[in-house]
């Protein structure tokens, strides 16, 4: 039987333009030419953060007008929060007012906050030209939009009492029948739970939350709702647990009409939230993203010839797997049997930041999500140059999503509509405003992952029951060691995506997992 659900290290960007500036895109007016940002003014923005996210805060001070103010204002934001080393994403910078006077760089931080989760938000730096150079204009808000002269953050811990939780069918989720969400949601208390929180500078009275840690108790002290599917979850957690063989892995499912998930299963069960929280190249599997950006903008067709040569070399040398080739391949070839240097050639088709501005309003990346327990955002950070643009472009550089992140991408691109996904009813969700994808898009889309698993790369679900669609991906996390291996796929409910550690490629490490669980759901007998 089918199942059936109610219907219910600082990165930094530089746009590559003429002479070496950074060219802004926007509206034009008449022949009114580009606005440009001088490349010294990212430059210093980059430093800034650069230095802030290693610790060097008087290096990072001095490149601001107000450098005492500074250092002193970014050691304080950290005393008594427990922030180790955080992440901060640059994103592409705009004028501000004249080109001459100064420029904008938004930047996503990425906090992690003790042993609790990631403080994950968006802020924003002006950088303005002065006697000494280029220099951060020094406010407040820069470190975080909600930090100003009359409050600040304090960081409130505790031990989670024992916690009650219900799949999307009110029955209760036991710890002992679903070992992975234990981790996830926080099943059986005990786990450290804790928020930073918004006060007063002089009476110390809460005003708000920033973020939250943890498990937390359902509304007016019930159950924690969420929209678990039991037998989703343990057929993901059986297909994880039979298949990983004890190596690090993580698991998401969601469902491809509401965005919900179905299923988090993690390796080893009850570790660390990999699924959610992890921050991964997504390897090849991101081609679903760049093929639909080239789609859409009709830069390719699936017959157009795209070669897949062995080797190309745009700053270094990149290749395919085992050094593969197809002659006077077409597009379709080259995604179903993921060509690399394929998607490298059409590199020149997509503007530098055409791929992050394409993410994020197509696919909800870069605003933040909120699903009702902690998660890491994916980043899809502006290339700062033509090799990074080209290893972004099959899922490399410095690409960071996780199996949450790609599960959605997959729901995204076979519906053509971006739904954020949930896991906690109830939960608060910022809107993201986002565009469907075109109807022809996303009929090719579903032909070109659907063609991967009957003549392509993911053949190791040929054999699963129904129309199953699928893209691999294998993704390097060192140049002599072994891969992530990633697989996304879809059938007619649910879009699920599955990373394993330490592994020669996706088709045979994440594969087996994905075929088990789908193989289940359809009713059949897992191989």
């Amino acid at each position: 039987m089918r199942r059936r659900w109610p219907a219910v290290v600082v990165t930094g960007a530089l746009v590559a333009g003429a002479a070496g500036w950074a060219v802004v895109y926007g509206p034009l007016q008449g022949d009114e030419p580009p606005r440009t940002v001088d490349p010294e003014a990212v430059r210093t923005a980059r430093a800034f953060l650069g230095s802030w996210a290693a610790g060097d805060l008087p290096a990072a001070a001095r490149l601001t007008d107000s450098p005492a103010k500074a250092e002193e204002t970014l050691r304080n934001f950290t005393a008594g929060l427990e922030i180790a080393k955080p992440v901060l994403t640059a994103g592409a910078a705009r004028v501000d007012g004249a080109a001459e006077e100064g420029a904008r760089v938004p930047f996503r931080a990425r906090m992690p906050v003790a042993e609790l989760g990631t403080w994950s938000y968006g802020s924003e730096l002006a950088v303005a030209r002065t006697e000494a150079g280029w220099r951060v204009r020094w406010e407040l808000p820069l470190i975080h939009p909600q930090l100003d002269d009359k409050q600040r953050f304090k960081l409130v811990e505790e031990e989670s009492a024992e916690l009650a939780a219900v799949d999307r069918d009110g029955k209760a989720i036991s710890a002992a029948e679903h070992p992975s969400l234990v981790s996830v949601l926080g099943l059986g208390g005990g786990k450290p739970r804790g928020e930073v929180q918004v006060v007063d500078r002089i009476t110390g009275e809460t005003r708000s939350t920033a973020v939250r840690f943890g498990p937390q108790p359902g509304e007016g002290g019930g159950p924690l709702r969420t929209t678990i599917d039991a037998r989703t979850q343990r057929a993901a957690e059986k297909a994880l647990a039979r298949h990983t063989a004890g190596r690090n892995a993580g698991l998401v499912a969601v469902r491809i009409d509401s965005g919900e998930v179905v299923a988090v299963a993690n390796g080893p069960a009850g570790g660390f939230n990999r699924a959610f929280q992890g921050t991964y190249a997504p390897g090849s599997t991101w081609k679903v993203v760049t093929s639909a950006a080239l789609l859409a903008k009709g830069a390719v067709t699936p017959e157009s010839r795209v070669d897949c040569p062995k080797y190309l070399t745009v700053g270094k040398q990149f290749h395919n797997v085992e050094t593969s080739e197809i002659p006077g391949a077409s597009f379709r070839e080259d995604f179903i049997h993921s060509c690399n240097t394929a998607f490298v050639a059409l590199r020149g088709r997509l503007t530098n930041d055409e791929m992050t501005v394409f993410a994020k309003e197509y696919f909800g990346i870069g605003p933040e999500w909120k699903t009702g327990v902690g998660s890491v955002d994916a980043e899809v950070p502006v290339p700062a140059g033509e090799t990074e643009k080209a290893a972004a472009l099959f899922g490399q550089g410095r690409l960071r999503t996780n199996p949450l992140a790609m599960a959605s991408v997959t729901a995204t691109a076979v519906s053509g509509t971006f739904r954020q996904p949930l896991l906690v009813r109830g939960t608060e969700q910022p809107a993201v405003a986002t565009k469907p994808l075109p109807g022809a898009v996303v009929k090719q889309l579903r032909s070109l992952m659907r063609d991967t698993v009957t003549e392509g790369s993911a053949k190791v679900l040929a054999g699963v029951p129904g129309e199953v669609g699928a893209k691999t991906g294998t993704a390097e996390v060192t140049e002599d060691g072994n891969n992530n291996g990633w697989l996304v796929a879809y059938d007619g409910e649910i879009a699920v995506a599955c990373v394993v550690e330490g592994a020669q490629s996706g088709s045979g490490s994440a594969g087996p997992v994905l075929r088990d669980l789908l193989t289940e759901l359809a009713g059949g007998a897992a191989g």
